[in-house]
């Protein structure tokens, strides 16, 4: 089961400790297809693997598809874990996070779309 967090909506019920929190961070070039800008975006967030919380970084470029259910009109593609929300939450206002964002996202992104949930792993029987 996937539960999306709103700003302010059902907040009270997600666990600040020891949930897993993932991630999804999509985001359109203002030069679409850019494949430096791309790079630069890629190699930026691979830094973020150092910082304490940060499980795991995947990030790339869109598949490009014919089907209809699938939208690959973003360039780049984020997938990050986190040991906690809270660990989550300290991510957002470090220092190497967000001098990437000044540096690289805000530059080279037109926008970005956010989605974060908890990983509710299936128990066991």
């Amino acid at each position: 089961m996937w539960l999306w967090l709103l700003p302010g909506a059902g907040q009270a019920d997600v666990p600040a400790h020891g949930t897993r929190v993932v991630h999804i961070v999509l985001v359109w070039l203002k030069e679409p297809g850019n494949v430096v800008h791309r790079q630069q975006i890629i190699a930026a967030s691979r830094g973020f693997e150092a910082i304490p919380g940060v499980l795991d970084v995947s990030v790339g470029e869109v598949v490009p598809s014919d089907r209809d259910v699938v939208d690959d009109s973003f360039d780049v593609g984020l997938y990050l874990t986190f040991e906690s929300v809270d660990a989550m939450n300290a991510y957002l206002v470090d220092e190497r996070h967000q001098r990437q964002l000044r540096e690289v996202f805000r530059p080279l992104a037109e926008r970005y779309s956010v989605y974060d949930f908890i990983d509710r792993p299936q128990e066991k029987r």
